[in-house]
């Protein structure tokens, strides 16, 4: 099968690398091959500089989505536009998408679905939420004959890094802050990540394939009613009174995606800074870590953790995907019904 990555960049080179190094690898018994075909880019100068291959190379993504010699599209290049189109085209085409995308998921995710049942053509998430861990395919596969009764966890790196410096050092937000930037752990405008917004798209994904509905991400709730927080969205009212405090009562502040389904079948959604025992799992898990919780019956409460972020880890998520094309194994939601838009 003919691949084009769209992007390359911290997830895109590690998925080029590995088509180009690692092609046998990746060729599933069951499975066609997986042939890189093409690379678009913003800067084919730069890229060539940087040891992408030359006769790969593009600045027209759009020319690769149309082309007869593509198979499958890996849209790595992020944000909404001209993300959002170049996936709508592929899927239009009869194409296989695999994309990393959060924002385009959450904020289209029910047109993208209708697309990609209309067409037949697979459309693979799993890089979207919590980077390298499995959690989606688990939930529409290895879960599906549970009743999901909720979904929660630390689903953004760069908050929980925050936090956990706040807690573990003493420091100030704000100082924190601008050490993680100066890391690499936050962006230079920060507040897709600490308004909650980044965590509000992974958990619309995630109450798609646990529920069946595609919440409005608008609607999920950023600003804790009470407890700490100071009316303020995601971690930005989060100060040293609030962590010293939560410390004080044997807690620790993480901001926590959390979507329940209530007795009465109402779900509910809120990305909020939440104070949890500091000796629970979630409590425990520090620095970048992610870790998403499902409870769910018959089989109780499973946990997934580990890498949320980062080239390596996504990357791989991104190549599993592409092996599940390769399979013939469908979208992410596999064997699940038509999500409902709510």
């Amino acid at each position: 099968m003919r691949v084009a990555v769209l992007g390359a960049g911290t997830v895109g080179r590690e998925v080029v690398r590995a088509l180009v190094e690692r092609a046998p690898e990746l060729t599933a018994a069951d499975g066609a091959p997986l042939e890189l075909v093409g690379i678009a880019v913003r800067d084919v100068a730069r890229a060539r500089a940087a040891g992408l291959p030359s006769a790969l190379l593009t600045d027209a993504p759009a020319h690769l989505v149309a082309s007869d010699d593509t198979d499958i599209i890996v849209e790595l290049i992020g944000g909404d536009e001209p993300a959002h189109t170049l996936i709508v085209a592929a899927l239009g085409a009869g194409k296989s998408v695999v994309t990393a995308n959060k924002h385009v998921i959450a904020h289209h995710g029910p047109a993208l679905e209708a697309a990609a049942r209309r067409t037949g053509a697979a459309l693979r998430f799993e890089a979207s939420v919590g980077g390298g861990i499995p959690v989606l395919g688990p939930l529409a596969t290895d879960l599906a004959a549970n009743h999901i009764l909720a979904v929660r966890g630390i689903v953004n790196g760069t908050t929980n890094y925050i936090l956990s410096a706040m807690a573990d050092e003493g420091r100030d937000y704000g100082d924190v802050l601008a050490a993680a930037q100066a890391a690499g752990y936050a962006e230079a405008d920060p507040r897709g990540d600490v308004e909650g917004l980044d965590a509000v798209n992974k958990l619309v994904i995630l109450a798609r394939l646990a529920f069946g509905v595609w919440l409005d991400p608008s609607k999920v709730a950023t600003i804790a009613m009470d407890g700490p927080g100071n009316g303020r969205p995601g971690i930005t009212g989060i100060g040293s009174a609030d962590v010293a405090a939560a410390t004080a009562a044997g807690r620790v502040i993480k901001l926590i995606a959390e979507a329940r389904r209530g007795p009465d079948g109402t779900l509910s959604a809120s990305v909020l800074p939440t104070a949890v025992p500091a000796d629970a799992a979630l409590g425990r898990t520090s620095g970048v870590t992610n870790r998403i919780e499902i409870d769910a019956e018959p089989v109780g409460t499973v946990a997934f953790s580990g890498p949320g972020a980062g080239g390596p880890a996504t990357s791989s998520a991104v190549l599993g995907d592409l092996i599940a094309i390769s399979r013939e194994l469908g979208s992410t939601w596999a064997g699940l019904p038509p999500a409902v838009a709510s």
